[in-house]
């Protein structure tokens, strides 16, 4: 299964797999912005410290944690005479 196509319960246990964490705290962060999708912050404790993952919501339903790369566009409307 690729990665773009895994659940965020999915994607989150694989990182905290991988990282020997032993609890993970996770929270729904506010939106900064309007138009931007979902964020979600996983804390999790480690035997070396804290470790802070972000996992963000694309336009195709799908989790990563890289951002969307929405870019503000302009746009030019042509005005009825």
């Amino acid at each position: 299964m690729a990665a773009s196509q895994r659940s965020l319960r999915e994607l989150i246990e694989k990182w905290l797999d991988a990282s020997g964490a032993a609890s993970a705290r996770i929270q729904l962060q506010p939106c900064a912005r309007q138009g931007l999708r979902r964020c979600i912050c996983v804390e999790a404790h480690r035997e070396t410290g804290m470790l802070t993952l972000f996992f963000f919501r694309h336009g195709d339903g799908f989790w990563h944690v890289f951002p969307p790369d929405e870019r503000p566009a302009m746009r030019v409307t042509p005005i009825a005479a």
